[in-house]
This record gives C-alpha cells, sequence and structure tokens, in this order.
C-alpha cells in the first residue's frame, strides 16, 4: 500500500469489504497496510469513478462520500483520514513502512500482530500480493509481497486473513483457482472465498471461529451490475 493509492477504484472495493466483513463491528478487523513510500509514479490515480456518482455511489454512499472528501486535495490523500473516519467500524490500524530486509520484516510484523492482538480479522495490503517464487524474503522488493508462511502464522494464531493480490499474467480464472488451492492446501480447515474485480482478486481465508458470522458476510457481498466486484465465490 501507497498513500498515492488512496481513494482509487481498488480502494473503493477494499474499503467495501471490509465494510461488509465488519458488520456493525462484531467482527474486529486489523488492517496491516504494508505500507511502502511513494514512488512517484501515476499509477496511484485511478480515482476517475468519482466523477460517476450515477453508477459508483448506490453500493456504498457514505463510503463513496469519503473518498471523494478524501482526495478532494492533494494533500488530503494520506491513510490517517481513512483510519480517522470510523469507516470500517471499530478497525485498528497499523501503519508503520514495512521494510525489505529480513530482520527488520519481523520487527515489523511482531510489532503489528502486537497492535492487532484483539482483531479477529486481518487485512493485509501489500503493493503487489502474495510471494512468488523470484522474490525471496529480503531480498529488494520484497516489501511487496505478504509471504504465504506470514499468512500461516497468522490464521494459526485464531485469525482469519484477507488478501488484497494483483493478477499476473496468468490467465485470471486458473490464477485465482491456483491460488486458493494454495491457500487451502496451507490451511485445510480454512473456508477459502475469493472476492473478484476487474484489476484485482481479494481471499477471503475464514478460520473456523468465524465461520458462521464472516461466511455469511462473504456470501452477502455478491455480484453488482455496476462492476464493483465481477464474482463473489468459495474456493478451494
Amino acid at each position: 500500500m501507497k498513500n498515492q493509492y488512496v481513494g482509487g477504484i481498488n480502494d473503493y472495493r477494499k474499503y467495501a469489504v471490509l465494510r461488509g466483513l465488519a458488520g456493525p463491528g462484531d467482527i474486529r478487523i486489523g488492517v496491516c497496510w504494508m505500507l511502502t513510500p511513494t514512488d512517484g509514479r501515476p499509477d496511484g490515480g485511478k480515482t476517475n469513478y468519482l466523477d460517476n456518482p450515477s453508477r459508483y455511489r448506490s453500493y456504498d454512499s457514505d463510503l463513496f462520500d469519503l473518498l471523494r472528501s478524501v482526495i478532494a486535495t492533494p494533500d488530503k490523500r494520506h491513510l490517517a483520514l481513512i483510519e480517522a473516519s470510523g469507516i470500517v467500524p471499530g478497525a485498528r490500524y497499523f501503519d508503520e513502512i514495512i521494510p525489505d530486509d529480513e530482520e527488520g520484516r519481523s520487527t515489523f510484523f511482531r510489532a503489528a500482530m502486537v497492535k492487532l492482538a484483539q482483531c479477529d480479522l486481518i487485512i493485509f495490503d501489500p503493493d503487489n500480493g502474495l510471494d512468488v517464487p523470484s522474490k525471496k524474503k529480503g531480498k529488494r522488493d520484497s516489501c511487496k509481497f505478504i509471504y504465504r508462511d506470514e499468512v500461516t502464522t497468522v490464521f494459526n494464531g485464531n485469525k482469519s486473513v484477507l488478501i488484497y493480490q494483483h493478477f499476473t499474467r496468468e490467465e485470471r480464472s486458473r490464477f485465482v483457482e491456483r491460488i486458493g488451492s494454495s491457500l487451502k492446501n496451507l490451511m485445510p480447515n480454512a473456508s477459502i472465498w475469493v472476492f473478484r474485480t476487474a484489476h484485482v482478486v481479494f481471499f477471503l481465508v475464514i478460520n473456523p471461529p468465524h465461520t458462521p458470522a464472516l461466511g455469511k458476510r462473504a456470501a452477502d457481498i455478491a455480484t453488482d451490475p455496476d462492476g464493483l466486484f465481477l464474482q463473489t465465490k468459495l474456493v478451494g
């Protein structure tokens, strides 16, 4: 996650998913931004949807209005405004910069888990998504990934996990099934849900104690005619 992404269309989708899963706040959400420095690239500017309220605002008007206000001036595009807004009921946030080096990364995750210890569901919001074979932990730009062993450790601590994942060049349906199956193999007692969008996919790994509430809410985040979510399904 970068501050330059705040308010983009994928941000809208992300908070919409979190709000749907949080309900009135009985599922306690922990947000681990996995924040990386702004890099000056233009790929944080996908905000044109905010100029089309007739299409997008009806899905979640409160969220839409918040994001439109946050990006109204450049100096407001900051995660602190999202955190202070209360837009995700009862959420807690961990917003330190994640380093590349392995020791620094371990320190980052220990601090994050202390801060989010009372949460039921933790979202990891890396720049890219789950780890890939070509990018070993501790190498340059490994900060852009969440590693499967980290997801498994958090899950084994009685947490459910939501992962923000960009698509790769692999055929998308095959990619979703492959990643979903790999998560299921690592956490066989989990329920794995997918929220697929035009550009990113969210993988929800539900810990058994949370299945009654989160399973129902995942099913309720239905396909909408405006393309906010193209597919919601159980996989693995």
